[in-house]
């Protein structure tokens, strides 16, 4: 914990100096909430900040804003407000966050900081007699007659911890002597053996209004348009430039292009779809990603010779039906594509420092984890990609079985097998939102069970640094099996929850799911 000192204090606000102290006189910081004035002791306070912007956890006690960044580390924060019982308000340009160090920072919302002050232990009284708003046992004494208040609450933020969140400090030992790095082992594992052979695994995505699709296994990532893309002169016209993805320069191409479609200027649907062929990497700039497909190899063509393109452009070398015939989706093969001009000169026209850049930062896998982003809300969650079977479309209507687990919004029928369909917001907890076509299904294997989960949107297939993983702040025993990672992207301002897979069945509802996708 660090020392409390004035570079941490509000504007205007002294700290008494070293004689105070020895005269025995204790500082204290004094603070207002609701209509009550309140104190706590200088030395577990750490800082003293303005409100953070938050991402809000599912399954969360209710005195929880949510999780901040505070350089580099995840913090949760607190309204003091709900854990005293006070009437909501919405934070402004007074309300500070108190963070307090017991072990763990936690910052409690105040609305408004007023001084530190030196109190001499002839002002402190007991309890005795007085009249408080809040629970007594929360206080440790009051103040009177300091920094222009008649009386002053002390407040016991460690006995507040210990009553809101005293299950914290369990879940954390816990986690500690079992090892938090041991989450989700044994995912890719357990992918690889239900991969099927029979089956082509596909990520999917449209150019033009038509649907085509890569292999997942030459898909690196997945990642949003950057604000800046860097032109790069002599380029073809099919090579829209150079981005800046993690200390490596990916040149980007525009399939538009290379398919002889009309241009058209990005927007927030459109997606870098990052493709690695013998070693090198290339962004390809598609309208938008649908899903993540696993195609019976039964329902894979070659493309006909007749519609084979020559040259250049013979990228597309098979086709599938799905859906009952209502889907054909063009397979384009990523060895193809790089034979293509465009790619050629897009690599071989990168500076030497950026080629070394790329040389040094390709083979990174082992220094990643590779996880899907979707959206509930404005909030980001993230899964490990070897844990996701495929991402579909929600259908228009889902069949209702009887008797099912009140999870369960029903089943789809996906290629000839019986999917049980699940709410994820209704899973953690949240407001359910009216459907629509944003929405996807993403579909897991949980204890051999396979199961769907609806989610808002899928934003893009991401490549997270093992350094920005670190455990999440326990808070609840629910929260803490499920959600039990973050991914701190400080430099992209960002926090990505990261579920669990195999703690999303609940025990209650397994055996249940099962009999229904039997």
């Amino acid at each position: 914990m660090s020392t409390p000192n004035s570079s941490m204090q509000p504007p205007g606000v002294a700290v008494p100096d070293e004689g105070d102290n020895a005269s025995g006189i204790r500082q204290y910081v004094t603070f207002m909430a609701g209509d009550e004035v309140f104190a706590v002791e200088m030395a577990p306070v750490q800082e003293i900040i303005r409100v953070p912007e938050v991402v809000r956890v599912p399954m969360a006690p209710h005195t929880l804003e949510g999780l901040a960044n505070l350089r580099g580390h995840v913090l949760p924060i607190v309204s003091l407000r709900r854990a005293l019982g006070f009437a909501e308000r919405v934070s402004d340009d007074s309300s500070r966050a108190v963070v307090i160090n017991y072990g763990e920072p936690l910052g409690f919302v105040v609305d408004r900081v007023s001084s530190v002050v030196g109190v001499d232990p002839s002002k402190m009284e007991g309890l005795d007699g007085v009249g408080c708003t809040v629970d007594a046992d929360l206080l440790s004494g009051i103040i009177k007659d300091v920094g222009g208040h008649a009386m002053v609450m002390v407040l016991n933020f460690q006995k507040l911890i210990d009553q809101e969140f005293a299950h914290i400090a369990r879940m954390q030992r816990d986690q500690q002597a079992a090892g938090i790095s041991s989450m989700g082992s044994g995912t890719t594992a357990i992918a690889q053996h239900l991969a099927s052979e029979d089956e082509l695994h596909l990520v999917s995505f449209d150019v033009a209004a038509q649907e085509y699709a890569i292999a997942i296994s030459d898909v690196q990532e997945i990642v949003q348009i950057p604000l800046t893309i860097i032109k790069v002169p002599r380029f073809q016209s099919h090579v829209l430039g150079v981005m800046t993805l993690r200390n490596r320069l990916l040149p980007l191409v525009s399939l538009r292009s290379m398919f002889a479609l009309d241009r058209r200027a990005s927007d927030e649907s459109s997606r870098i779809v990052v493709v690695s062929v013998q070693g090198a990497s290339v962004g390809v700039v598609v309208d938008n990603v649908n899903e993540v497909l696993r195609v019976p190899q039964k329902l894979v063509e070659p493309m006909p010779p007749l519609l084979a393109r020559e040259g250049d452009m013979a990228d597309i070398t098979e086709i599938c039906s799905i859906d009952g015939d209502k889907r054909l989706v063009s397979i384009i093969s990523t060895d193809n594509l790089f034979r293509h001009s465009a790619i050629k000169d897009a690599l071989a026209n990168l500076d030497a420092e950026g080629q070394r850049l790329t040389d040094r930062h390709q083979n990174t896998g082992p220094d990643d984890e590779q996880v899907v982003v979707f959206r509930l809300g404005t909030e980001e969650f993230g899964v490990p990609i070897d844990s996701v079977q495929e991402i579909v479309r929600v259908p228009a209507e889902l069949t209702h079985v009887p008797k099912a687990p009140a999870a369960v919004e029903g089943v789809i029928n996906l290629r000839g097998q019986v999917l049980p369909v699940m709410d994820l917001r209704r899973r953690l907890g949240l407001n359910g939102v009216v459907r629509n076509d944003g929405q996807r299904i993403v579909v897991f294997m949980i204890h051999n069970v396979r199961t769907g989960f609806i989610v808002d949107s899928v934003a893009e297939v991401l490549k997270v640094p093992l350094h920005a993983i670190e455990p999440a702040p326990c808070m609840s025993d629910a929260q803490s099996s499920l959600l039990a990672r973050m991914a701190n992207l400080e430099k992209q301002k960002r926090m990505l929850q990261l579920l669990e897979p195999s703690h999303l069945l609940a025990d209650a509802d397994l055996h249940q799911v099962a009999a229904i996708s039997a």
